[in-house]
């Protein structure tokens, strides 16, 4: 039987951004069988639809770009692959596109963000307190490791911060993080450690996954 492999981008917003990753390859499984897509299973003793995500989305996190691997057994247009999904899918989750991998799971290498901080402060003493943390030697944080459990961890060498302005009552900050294999800090991480350190009672966080790179910096495909 024939496999072809496929990549979808999909975008994953609103109340959708809830769903935590295990229910979301449940839900993407569900979507595939509805829309009598001639997906490949795995083979064996217990076959299933195969599902790969070359990197997996922080729970309460938007995501704009994200990627899911699957396979068929029969060549279809990438559009018709598209819209039948997207018939099948719930509220806040979306195929953008569907097309051959270009890139390999372990090609990724960076995350960027979209990150607004609000808080009753004025956004500029926000700023100003993220410019403080930002110049400090260390910014440490507790990271879990499975071989050592958790650990301090510097993240400061890590964080590159594209930009950070004021915009209305809130922060905004664009931050490029790393991800993947080798080493891989989410959203999460970063805006913990700046509230920690700010000491900011912020009101809500809303952080946004705007696109994945590789390693050496160009788009994941």
């Amino acid at each position: 039987m024939e496999k072809i492999n496929l990549r979808a981008r999909f975008e994953k917003s609103g109340r959708a951004v809830f769903i935590s990753h295990l229910d979301l390859m449940r839900t993407m499984q569900r979507a595939l069988k509805r829309s009598k897509i001639p997906v490949w299973y795995t083979e064996g003793f217990n076959p299933h639809i195969y599902l790969n995500f070359p990197l997996a989305l922080s729970l309460g996190v938007t995501g704009r770009s994200e990627f899911m691997d699957f396979a068929v057994t029969e060549r279809t247009a990438f559009e018709t692959l598209r819209d039948r999904l997207n018939r099948e899918m719930p509220e806040g989750l979306r195929i953008l596109d569907i097309f051959e991998p270009l890139n390999e799971n372990k090609d990724v290498g960076f995350a960027d963000y979209r990150i607004d901080f609000h808080s009753g402060a004025d956004p500029k003493e926000t700023l100003s307190m993220l410019e403080k943390m930002l110049s400090e030697e260390k910014i440490e944080v507790d990271k879990r490791s499975k071989s050592k459990g958790t650990v301090k961890t510097d993240i400061k060498p890590h964080i590159d911060v594209m930009s950070a302005e004021p915009l209305g009552e809130a922060l905004r900050v664009l931050i490029r993080l790393p991800a993947g294999l080798k080493m891989n800090i989410n959203a999460g991480v970063f805006t913990d450690a700046f509230a920690d350190y700010s000491k900011i009672k912020f009101t809500k966080i809303c952080a946004e996954c705007t696109k994945i790179l590789c390693t050496d910096g160009q788009d994941f495909k």
